[in-house]
């Protein structure tokens, strides 16, 4: 049966569905609670929560340790389902980990869902830095106007959607560098639009430097994107305006090909 939308056009939601997300996402940011604590947290009873936390514990999505609920691995699983699914990744894995090893820095694989970056895979080169804090980026959603592989996303993007992510989620300021105001990061998009690649200049974080480049289909959708990230003592003058941008479209070209030679195949068996 197909819910009835609601008065603004929006289809109807199910508010057990809701908590239960709410409940996931609440674990994951507590990093494991009880129940007492949980239920204040989500502002719910106690009994209430105590079953939503028990209908996930049968179904392997929470576990328990001792009085402490946490999320469990059947999460890790159905991630890894999603994410050997996704066509960027399946084709782009070896290209990021070649980028990360022929620069010594951090390459990155990441697409946008709901207006926000995914980062489907990251790899440390030898000489990279700031490991936690890529860590933690695969662990959450990120803004793409203050990062290359964002930028390079969105300079490919129908403009209204662009305006819909902006409308949305904003363009809060990250460093002084970070581009704050709609009109100039319309026109910071074109620019990466011309010349193919987009830079990160310390706008997401102080000292640090990123090239990337989309990832586009042969319908001209673009999939994602992938960069090289380092500090601003290694990401300067030749290296950063020009050899890093070529390695990176470089790689993005690659993928790109073998994709569009996959899905060409599997269409040629229909």
């Amino acid at each position: 049966m197909t819910a009835e939308p609601n008065p603004d056009g929006s289809p109807r939601t199910l508010k057990t569905v809701e908590r239960t997300a709410q409940v996931i996402k609440a674990l994951e940011t507590l990093d494991g609670a009880g129940v007492t604590e949980l239920a204040t947290h989500l502002d719910m009873s106690k009994s209430s929560t105590y079953h939503y936390l028990a209908t996930l514990r049968e179904e392997d999505f929470v576990v328990k340790n001792g009085d402490q609920y946490e999320l469990g691995l059947q999460l890790l699983l159905s991630g890894e389902y999603v994410r050997n699914r996704n066509l960027l990744y399946r084709y782009g894995k070896e290209e990021v980990e070649e980028l990360a090893e022929t620069t010594g820095e951090y390459a990155n694989l990441f697409t946008e869902q709901h207006g926000k970056g995914i980062n489907l895979y990251k790899v440390r080169g030898s000489d990279a830095v700031g490991s936690g804090y890529q860590t933690d980026k695969l662990q959450q959603p990120d803004q793409l106007h203050c990062t290359a592989t964002g930028k390079a996303i969105l300079a490919f993007l129908p403009e209204d959607r662009v305006d819909d992510i902006l409308d949305e989620h904003g363009l809060p300021e990250r460093t002084e560098n970070t581009i704050t105001d709609r009109d100039e990061l319309h026109d910071e998009l074109a620019t990466v639009r011309e010349r193919g690649y987009a830079y990160n200049d310390e706008e997401e974080v102080e000292g640090l430097r990123a090239v990337g480049a989309p990832v586009i289909d042969r319908d001209d959708t673009v999939l994602g994107s992938l960069s090289v990230a380092g500090p601003t003592s290694r990401l300067k003058g030749t290296p950063f305006d020009e050899e890093l941008p070529e390695q990176v479209q470089r790689a993005a070209n690659v993928i790109e090909v073998n994709i569009n030679m996959a899905t060409h195949g599997s269409e040629s068996r229909v």
